[in-house]
């Protein structure tokens, strides 16, 4: 039986596959490496400039209304915020240039075989860089970027901050060896061939001397280092008269070398005062003082603390409410005989501006009168009239919008504009008409009256003012008196006691809600005011300003009492229940405040919802020049607050009108809502503090002077008591009897009146706590019981 020859398959070999590119395909990618390339750097160089402006747009990338302020627009907005802030920080610079070194290799058709190489060591050094920048600048997470922060936390949660450093270093020398062949020989070469170098150099530098020749008379000089004796004149031989300055003077070289010879004259410099020596040393050896060092990790709050009300949408134009409004105004003026050469609109958060030129021959008051017809046809409350618009020829009408925008603190603290605002005391209140954020210094007020009826937004103006300076200033820098009658406004303050408040020594609570405390503190911010322009007297200088560059120079020596003098804010919430309780005991140093404080750094604030003329006195009026009014209820009160009408006119909810002596500003205000202020306390109150707040000088009211003789029937039914507990304590405060007693400060104030009239406690010794002249209780006993027999 034949066998079946069977036909062997042929084994299928699999074809390898490999991914070539044509030239041409080469060509296009390598262009278009390069190109991105380009777009990343401009990309990366604009976010360090922009990131601020453009973290709002980055929820918002599909929005084609919004703009972002980078120089590639959202796609480099999003981009950047990517590698910057999520990646490597300042390491991704390296990035464009990997791909535009891969870009070159494809568009020019070079061998790739070193270009993965380029890539390794690439990533390696952006990973060094990025954990090193995060390591020494912990503080700044754009310069390492998130990863860096983050493998630095990682590494020293287990290696500690020596251990991060050792890695770094190694890192380093790996580094330095694979890529620059690093060896100690290289280093000992090289510092071996600048030493030459400089030999060389040194000898080079010796040349002839030259002659002076004036007249018949000859004078030699040398090009040899002088003695430091010479002042500013030629050394001369003997006989030969001192050199006239107007006379000829020719240089003649020896023949034997005709070279050109640099001619220096040294001179002696003055004599400087010994203590600018001093100083001068000193900041050369410990450099400038830092008021911020003892608190030198305090981290200013972050932008994610507030949130964008309503900043997502913007401002909407409504095309059809603009037509409806203009035909409207243009109907009710023409009914009256008033043509209208030109009309533009100029849209804001809450009001459109309708900026009218009037024909020839139309008088201003005429259009003035008509505001309440002009509001009536278009069926709106709020209508105001600017006739004429300062510094333009045109006649404004303000319309509110049917659907007003919110202005969130937010964007108004992220804006450029406050961001880079060179002022002492920058306050962002909101955004203009035409929606520009305003951004004003309150040191140049120097002080402000806001005033406004109740739910109209004013303590939300307070607000925001403060969240401003709590956004732009370190605690060193700026202390906050705040006075709240009310109690329930500002206590979200009390967090941030320690870091920004000031109080009198004896409170427990820096926030003041106790008339009797406010006449105290009041008093009390007139001697600091004295005690500073004492100060600025003996240190020479006209203002804070002048003082502090002064004491940072180290030109004020502390042993003489001088110190860094932070900027001192007074905001009191509800004036009106002071002026009513308390009358011309507040009136008086407030008046002496606002007149005098302006130059030693001492800034008043003060809120009122009832802008009559027996709170808001003409004393008051005359030293306060900013002045904010929120809607009043009448023509009355907006004439109280900023000397002319329109505060009625407003519409509410944040609608303000500023002024500082000359024209009235319209603006949305910024709101911030209470949770964001808890937020911002609660940031802040968390980190390291000051061991206690901001003390001011204690005041010591005619109720409680020290030179009055008490009669025995005449003291405290808790005398005896209150003695006990300050020779137990050895300390002599008032507020330790309010503490121990449950008393009331003005009782404890007259009880430590009477202790030291009978001789168990001292004198008033300022800040300090009065000293017990008693050692123990049985010297207490017998000291009362001597005084009744």
């Amino acid at each position: 039986m034949a066998k079946k020859r069977t036909k062997s398959k042929p084994k299928s070999t699999k074809k390898s596959f490999s991914f070539k590119l044509s030239k041409q395909n080469k060509i296009i990618l390598g262009s278009l490496l390069i190109v991105l390339s380009i777009a990343l750097f401009f990309s990366f160089m604009s976010y360090y400039f922009t990131w601020q402006e453009d973290q709002s747009l980055l929820t918002e990338f599909r929005d084609r209304n919004k703009e972002a302020s980078n120089l590639l627009n959202k796609f480099g907005a999003a981009v950047s915020h990517f590698f910057m802030y999520r990646g490597f920080g300042l390491a991704s610079f390296a990035f464009p240039l990997l791909l535009a070194v891969t870009g070159l290799y494809l568009f020019l058709g070079l061998n790739g075989k070193g270009l993965v190489n380029k890539w390794i060591w690439g990533l390696t050094g952006i990973i060094w860089v990025s954990i090193a920048l995060g390591f020494f600048a912990m503080e700044q997470p754009l310069l390492g970027g998130l990863i860096g922060y983050e493998m630095n936390d990682f590494l020293q949660d287990y290696t500690g901050k020596i251990g991060v450093f050792l890695i770094l270093v190694f890192m380093l020398m790996v580094i330095l060896v694979r890529l620059f062949n690093f060896s100690p020989e290289g280093i000992g070469n090289f510092f071996r061939a600048q030493r030459q170098h400089l030999k060389k150099d040194f000898k080079n530098t010796e040349s002839p001397e030259a002659e002076v020749v004036l007249g018949d008379q000859s004078i030699s000089l040398s090009t040899e280092p002088s003695e430091p004796e010479i002042v500013d004149t030629y050394t001369h031989k003997k006989d030969i008269p001192v050199l006239n300055p107007e006379a000829g003077l020719d240089v003649n070289l020896p023949k034997e070398e005709e070279t050109d010879i640099a001619l220096k004259v040294e001179t002696v410099k003055e004599e400087k005062e010994e203590k600018g020596n001093k100083a001068a040393k000193l900041v050369k050896d410990f450099g400038e003082f830092d008021p911020k060092l003892e608190l030198g990790n305090y981290k200013f709050p972050t932008l994610d603390l507030l949130e964008p009300h309503g900043a997502t949408g913007g401002i909407t134009i409504n095309q059809e409410e603009l037509e409806e409004n203009k035909n409207r105004i243009v109907s009710t003026l023409k009914n009256y005989k008033i043509g209208i050469a030109q009309i533009k609109a100029t849209i804001g958060p809450t009001v459109t501006l309708y900026e009218i030129v009037p024909e020839a021959g139309i008088r201003i008051s005429k259009i003035k009168n008509l505001e309440d017809d002009i509001a009536l046809s278009l069926a709106a409350l709020g209508i105001r009239i600017i006739a004429p618009i300062p510094g333009k020829g045109t006649i404004g009408i303000e319309v509110p919008n049917k659907n007003a925008s919110v202005v969130s603190m937010r964007s108004v603290i992220a804006s450029n504009k406050f961001q880079k605002a060179e002022m002492e005391l920058p306050i962002a209140f909101g955004k203009t008409i035409s929606n520009e954020t305003f951004v004003v210094d309150l040191a140049k007020m120097p002080h402000m009256l806001m005033a406004g009826a109740t739910g109209q937004g004013k303590s939300v103006g307070l607000n925001a003012v403060i969240t401003s300076l709590l956004y732009k200033k370190h605690p060193a820098e700026i202390k906050f008196v705040l006075v709240d009658p009310k109690k329930v406004e500002l206590t979200l303050y009390n967090k941030i006691e320690r870091h920004f408040l000031a109080k009198l020594p004896d409170s427990e609570d820096a926030i003041i809600t106790d008339n009797t405390k406010v006449i105290n503190t009041l008093n009390s911010l007139c001697i600091e005011m004295d005690n500073r322009y004492e100060l600025l007297k003996t240190a020479m200088v006209r203002n804070i300003k002048e003082y502090n560059v002064k004491f940072k120079a180290r030109k004020l020596n502390p042993n003489d009492g001088h110190k860094f003098l932070p900027y001192i804010v007074l905001v009191i919430d509800e004036f009106a229940d002071l002026i009513m309780t308390a009358g011309k005991e507040v009136e008086a140093p407030i008046a002496r405040l606002a007149q005098l404080a302006r130059a030693i750094g001492i800034h008043l604030i003060i809120a009122t919802q009832r802008p009559s003329v027996n709170v808001i006195t003409g004393i008051i009026k005359a030293n306060f020049p900013a002045r904010i009014a929120f809607r009043v209820t009448s023509k009355i009160d907006s004439r109280t607050i900023l000397d002319a009408q329109g505060a009625d006119q407003l519409i509410g909810r944040g609608d303000m009108l500023f002024t500082q002596g000359n024209d009235v500003t319209r603006l949305q205000c910024a709101f911030v809502d209470t949770p964001e202020v808890a937020k911002i306390t609660e940031y802040i109150g968390s980190q390291r503090a000051y061991p206690d707040a901001h003390l001011l000088p204690e005041y010591v009211g005619e109720d409680s002077g020290t030179g009055i003789d008490y009669d025995i029937s005449d003291r405290d039914a808790m005398f005896r008591e209150a003695a006990e507990v300050i020779v137990n304590a050895q300390q002599g405060s008032a507020s330790l009897i309010q503490r121990k007693l449950k008393l009331g400060y003005n009782r404890a104030g007259r009880i430590i009146d009477q202790l030291e009239a009978a001789g168990i406690v001292g004198p008033f010794e300022g800040s300090k706590a009065r000293q017990v002249l008693v050692p123990d209780i049985f010297a207490l006993d017998q000291l009362l019981e001597n005084e009744t027999k």
